[in-house]
């Protein structure tokens, strides 16, 4: 009988897709590696496990542990996954713009969730980085995973998304382009891809709001670039250590108004539901297409799936709120 042992053995291995319309007048071959192929519907299912793993490894998780973290809402249902297997409770602080559905699926699957306000420095007590370390504080044999400075999230795309991409495109990718949140994602394929070819180019997406381009070509923290966005999962109003600025050739930056009407764009016209960070990273390629050539490969990472924004990018009425559409 052909079977897996558990959910989380289907991690990786996700598809290579080619856009075919949107990207008509772009000078290049555009394919996307669809990550809400995973079974949590989402990249961070990677990072979740292999974090969960190194933790225990490491024995700063035991029988009977509690799992902390901070999310966007993806990185906890990753954790979420590894902590139904290994038997572990789950609690996870979120700011209050991430969608419902987010928090409804985490609440589904056993995770508590704490909603904490957005518009706060990261220092405030009141933050989602804030409350998560205070509730290890408290808590008695628990462990905040901090994704944005635990290292095995990049090992993880080091070791198995990076090798991924090289092997589906035969070595022949010469762009990637992913939106940068914790950074894990594009410094750890970066990683892996530029130690393979040297000349390849490493496009990080970002959002207005966020102070990584600043920071990337100035060496400076502008805490007058940041103020609230919309747009999920990308940006960040700090500097992860799992960001690698090195491997980063470029940053460029999207309005949140492009990034949703370019997720509304992909699903009609290419027939893939994903995020509003994907949206984010397609929109961030038209605005690069005069950079590219015919002979190029561009690889953009599409992190999760839309199911988690219907209430927000894929209904109407909330983007006519925004002045979107």
């Amino acid at each position: 009988m052909n079977y897996v042992n558990h959910i989380t053995e289907l991690i990786g291995n996700t598809p290579l897709v080619k856009l075919n319309n949107i990207t008509k007048d772009i000078k290049a071959n555009i394919l996307v590696k669809l990550e809400s192929f995973n079974p949590g519907h989402s990249i961070k299912d990677r990072i979740g496990i292999s974090m969960i793993q190194d933790a225990e490894k490491k024995g700063l998780l035991k029988k009977g542990s509690v799992i902390i973290e901070s999310t966007s809402g993806n990185t906890g249902m990753g954790l979420a996954l590894g902590a139904i297997k290994k038997g572990y409770k789950m609690i996870v602080t979120m700011p209050d713009k991430m969608s419902s559905e987010k928090i409804d699926i985490l609440k589904a699957i056993g995770a508590e969730v704490i909603i904490t306000p957005t518009n706060v420095e990261p220092e405030d007590p009141r933050s989602y980085y804030s409350v998560a370390r205070n509730l290890e504080k408290k808590i008695k044999n628990s462990f905040y995973v901090n994704q944005y400075d635990n290292l095995s999230n990049r090992k993880t795309h080091y070791e198995k998304t990076g090798p991924e991409i090289w092997e589906q495109t035969n070595g022949k990718i010469t762009h990637l382009i992913a939106g940068v949140g914790t950074g894990g994602t594009i410094t750890g394929c970066a990683m892996f891809l530029k130690k393979k070819k040297k000349n390849i180019k490493i496009w990080g997406i970002d959002t207005y709001g966020s102070v990584y381009k600043k920071f990337h070509e100035t060496g400076i923290f502008d805490k007058n670039e940041i103020y609230s966005y919309t747009t999920e999962g990308i940006g960040e109003d700090i500097i992860p250590k799992n960001v690698d600025f090195k491997y980063i050739d470029h940053f460029e930056k999207v309005t949140d108004k492009n990034a949703a009407v370019m997720t509304r764009r992909l699903a009609k016209e290419e027939g893939i539901l994903a995020g509003n960070s994907s949206g984010a990273a397609i929109a961030g390629l038209v605005q690069l297409k005069g950079k590219l050539k015919e002979t190029d490969n561009v690889v953009i990472i599409i992190p999760d799936h839309g199911s988690r924004y219907l209430a927000k990018i894929y209904n109407d009425t909330w983007m006519k709120t925004q002045k979107f559409i």
